[in-house]
């Protein structure tokens, strides 16, 4: 295999650096004293990262209960403190460590099915224009996915309007950041709507359903685990959402306060939805 030149020489000889590689750095996370989390990701947007992650794993919920957060000044770092009763409630908590099918964290926190938080309002009607518009926009957004193409998205949104925005290697990270930018405006997540970029794991799905969100959309698919807590939060999973036929999987709340147990398609007229 031939070596690859990172830069191309202009007329003037200079060097013109060519975005063959996307940026990755490690970011730690001490909280309450003990190691946390390192994170793999795009080492921007930092405080998002960290209070989005605090968030979705419930030890926040709000940047008022953030005691104390310091950056670290000779590497990619956070201590952080959280009240104490916060953290003994996620610590004795019936989740365990496990590897993530995702990039990012190198770890994620996974509980059981008993922890997922059952939503109550409706769930938002999307139609399939909709959201090709509002993932239109979220590319158009991702200067780092215009410059490398090796990156992920996430979105907050209304269901008419791009919220928040970011990018990252990860795509947990992307929602962390995400998340995290929601908290520090003040601004809950709860039955907002998550676009993301990759498939929607088991991991990422828990993580949306702790933080209320309403549906999660992708233009890939879920995991069958993402599915089950889908089911269990009833929140809704929209896969290969700017296809021609979108899938729609997990509980939905009819107009008549019950249980919906199939999965429509968003805005496809009369035909049969695929459902799970």
């Amino acid at each position: 295999m031939d070596d690859v030149d990172d830069t191309n020489d202009t007329a003037g000889g200079a060097p013109d650096v060519r975005l063959d590689a996307v940026e990755e750095a490690a970011v730690w996370l001490d909280l309450n004293g003990s190691p946390a989390v390192t994170w793999m990701c795009t080492p921007e947007r930092l405080d998002e990262l960290v209070v989005g992650w605090l968030f979705g794993e419930g030890y926040i919920d709000s940047q008022a209960e953030i005691v104390r957060m310091r950056p670290c000044t000779s590497e990619l770092g956070f201590w952080v403190e959280v009240p104490l009763d916060k953290y003994d409630a996620v610590e004795r908590a019936e989740r365990r460590r496990v590897l993530a099918s995702g990039c990012g964290a190198v770890t994620t926190i996974l509980g059981s099915m008993s922890d997922v938080p059952r939503r109550r309002s409706p769930s938002p009607e999307l139609d399939t224009p909709t959201l090709r518009r509002l993932f239109k926009e979220l590319f158009a957004r991702g200067e780092r996915y215009k410059d490398t193409g090796g990156i992920h998205a996430a979105a907050l949104t209304d269901g008419q309007t791009l919220l928040y925005h970011a990018e990252d290697i990860g795509r947990h990270n992307a929602v962390d950041k995400v998340l995290g930018a929601a908290v520090l405006d003040d601004r809950s997540p709860e039955d907002l709507i998550l676009l993301v970029t990759g498939r929607i794991s088991g991991e990422l799905a828990f993580k949306a359903a702790r933080a209320r969100i309403s549906a999660v959309a992708t233009p890939s698919i879920p995991s069958t685990i993402a599915v089950d807590i889908a089911k269990a939060a009833r929140m809704v999973l929209i896969g290969r959402a700017v296809s021609g036929n979108p899938q729609l999987h997990g509980k939905r709340e009819a107009g008549n306060g019950k249980r919906e147990s199939d999965a429509r398609e968003a805005g496809t007229g009369n035909r049969e939805p695929k459902s799970t």
